[in-house]
C-alpha cells in the first residue's frame, strides 16, 4: 500500500500553517464578534424579531456546505476551493457592512455563510496535507489555540469596535486577514495537478442540503414554529435514508463508503456529535445560571467561560504528547472523563454559593474539549487516504457543528420541560431572573423561592450534559488499543 501519510517535503510550511491559522482565526472569531455587536446592529436597522435569522441563516449555510467543500476539494484540489470560499465570505462580509435594514443582513450573511463552509474543513486537511503523521498532533495543538484566542479576543474586539467606531467594521475586519491568508496560500501552497475528471454526487448534496435545513430549522426555531417541528423533523429524517440510499450506489459519493468502514473515523464523527452537545451545557447555560440564578454581572458570567477557553488549548497542546506517548484511546478517555466530570461538577452549584465550582467545571470541560476535539480530529486525519482527507475532515467540523444545535434542542427541552413542572403558574421564570428590574422588584421571599426552581431545573440540564459526555467513552472505545501517530500502516484506501 502507497503510504500517503508522509507527504512529499512542502517549501514555507511555517508561512502555510501561519495562512491557515489567520484564516481559522477569522472564521472562529465571526462568532463571537457579531453576537457582541448584535444590539447595536439593531438599534441602528431594526428589525429585532429576525435577530435569530441573522445567526440561523449563516449556521445552516456554513453546515450544509463543510461537507460539499470537504469533498470538492478531494477532487478538485484543496487551493481553488478554499479560494472559492474564501472570496464568498469575504464579499458577503463586506456587504454586511452595507446592509441598510435587517432583511439584506440576512441575506447578506447567507452568502458569508456559503463561503464559511469551506474555511475551517479545507485549511485543517492542508495542515494534515503538508505536515506527517507525528507531526500533526503538535501542529492542531497551535490550531485549538486560535479558538482559545478568538473566544478571548472577539468580545472584547466586537465590543470596543461598536462602542468607538461604526459597527460596519465588525464584518470587515475578516477583510485584512482573509486576504493575508488567500496572499500566503496562493503564494507558497503548491498546487496538485487534476488526474481525472471528477463529478460532484449531485443528488447527495440535494438530499443533504434537505436534511441539514429541515433539522437545523427544526432544532433552533423550535419555539417558534410549534407543533410544524414534527413534520421538519420527517422532512429530516426522510431526506437522511434518500441520502444514505444515494451514497450507496453513487459512482464518485459525497461521503465515501470509507468514511463508515474504518473505526477510527467513525469513532472521530461519533466523538465530534457528542463534544458539540456536551459543550453546550456550559457554553449555552452556565451564563444563564451565574446572571439569571446567583444574580451575578455578565463579567462573572464572561470571565467563568473564559477558562473553558483557556482550558481547551492548553489540553490541545498536551494531547500531541500524550498521544505519541500512549495512544489515541488513553488521550480521548481521558479527555471524555474531564468532560463528564466537569458536568457532574456543575451539580455543586448553588444560588448562594461562590463561583469556584462553575469555574473548575468550565476549565475542565475547556481540557475535556481540547483533548477529544484534536485526538478525534488527528487520528481522522491519519487514518483517512489523501484522496478522501478532504471530506473526512469536513466530517468531524460537520458533526461537531450538528452535535452543538442537537446538544441546544435537547438541553433547552430538559429545561423548559423542568420548568414547567416546577413552575406551571409562571411566565419566563429565567428571563424574570435576568430582568434586573424584574428581579429587584420580586419580594426576599419570592426570589428566593423562584431562584431555588430555576437553579433545580438547571441542575437536570448539567445532569444530562454530563450524561452526553458518557457517549464520548464509547467513542473512545471505538478506536483500536494502542494506536498511535506512527506514520505508516494507518491509512485506509478509499472506496
Amino acid at each position: 500500500m502507497t503510504n500517503n501519510l508522509s507527504p512529499a517535503p512542502v517549501a514555507h510550511r511555517p508561512l502555510i500553517l501561519i495562512a491557515c491559522m489567520l484564516a481559522m482565526f477569522m472564521s472562529a472569531i465571526e462568532a463571537t464578534i457579531v453576537a457582541t455587536a448584535m444590539p447595536t446592529i439593531i438599534g441602528d436597522l431594526g428589525g429585532f424579531s429576525l435577530l435569530g435569522w441573522v445567526f440561523a441563516v449563516y449556521l445552516m449555510t456554513q453546515a450544509i456546505t463543510i461537507p460539499i467543500y470537504g469533498r470538492l476539494a478531494d477532487l478538485y484540489g484543496r487551493k481553488r476551493i478554499f479560494f472559492f470560499g474564501a472570496s464568498l465570505f469575504l464579499l458577503g462580509s463586506v456587504l454586511c457592512g452595507f446592509s441598510p435594514n435587517m432583511y439584506w443582513m440576512i441575506g447578506f450573511r447567507l452568502l458569508q455563510g456559503l463561503g464559511a463552509g469551506a474555511i475551517m474543513p479545507i485549511a485543517t486537511t492542508i495542515i494534515g496535507d503538508i505536515y506527517t503523521a507525528t507531526e500533526r498532533p503538535k501542529v492542531m495543538g497551535y490550531i485549538s489555540s486560535v479558538w482559545g484566542v478568538s473566544a478571548i479576543i472577539g468580545p472584547l474586539l466586537g465590543a470596543f469596535i461598536v462602542q468607538h467606531l461604526p459597527w460596519a467594521l465588525v464584518f470587515w475586519v475578516n477583510l485584512p486577514i482573509g486576504l493575508l491568508a488567500m496572499f500566503f496560500l496562493g503564494r507558497y501552497l503548491p498546487a496538485r495537478q487534476q488526474v481525472r475528471q471528477h463529478a460532484l454526487d449531485l443528488a447527495g448534496t440535494a438530499w443533504l442540503t434537505l436534511f441539514v435545513t429541515a433539522l437545523l430549522l427544526a432544532l433552533l426555531q423550535a419555539e417558534m414554529l410549534g407543533w410544524w417541528v414534527v413534520p421538519l423533523l420527517g422532512v429530516a429524517l426522510v431526506a437522511l435514508l434518500l441520502l444514505i440510499r444515494q451514497e450507496r450506489r453513487a459512482p464518485e459519493p459525497l461521503f465515501p463508503l470509507a468514511l463508515w468502514q474504518n473505526r477510527v473515523i467513525l469513532a472521530g464523527n461519533i466523538g465530534g456529535v457528542v463534544i458539540g452537545a456536551a459543550m453546550m451545557g456550559i457554553s449555552a447555560f452556565l451564563p444563564t445560571f451565574i446572571q439569571g440564578v446567583k444574580g451575578g454581572t455578565p463579567l462573572e458570567a464572561g470571565t467563568t467561560l473564559a477558562l473553558m477557553s483557556i482550558g481547551w488549548p492548553l489540553a490541545s497542546t498536551l494531547s500531541g504528547r500524550l498521544m505519541l506517548l500512549t495512544s489515541y484511546r488513553t488521550t480521548a478517555l481521558l479527555g471524555a472523563l474531564l468532560l463528564v466530570s466537569g458536568g457532574l461538577i456543575l451539580l455543586l452549584l448553588q444560588p448562594a454559593g461562590g463561583l469556584l465550582w462553575g469555574r473548575l467545571a468550565a476549565f475542565m470541560v475547556g481540557a475535556g474539549m481540547g483533548l477529544c476535539n484534536t485526538t478525534f480530529l488527528v487520528s481522522v486525519q491519519n487514518a483517512a487516504h489523501f484522496s478522501i482527507r478532504g471530506i473526512a475532515t469536513a466530517c468531524t467540523v460537520f458533526t461537531r457543528m450538528m452535535g452543538s444545535a442537537i446538544g441546544t434542542a435537547i438541553l433547552g427541552a430538559t429545561l423548559n420541560i423542568n420548568l414547567q413542572m416546577r413552575l406551571p403558574e409562571t411566565v419566563d421564570p429565567v428571563q424574570q431572573l435576568m430582568d434586573p428590574a424584574a428581579r429587584n422588584a420580586m419580594s426576599p421571599e419570592t426570589l428566593a423561592s423562584l431562584t431555588q426552581q430555576v437553579a433545580a431545573s438547571m441542575h437536570w440540564v448539567f445532569l444530562v450534559s454530563a450524561l452526553l459526555s458518557l457517549f464520548a467513552l464509547a467513542a473512545a472505545m471505538l478506536i483500536p488499543a494502542r494506536r498511535r501517530p506512527q506514520g505508516e500502516g494507518e491509512e485506509v484506501e478509499p472506496v
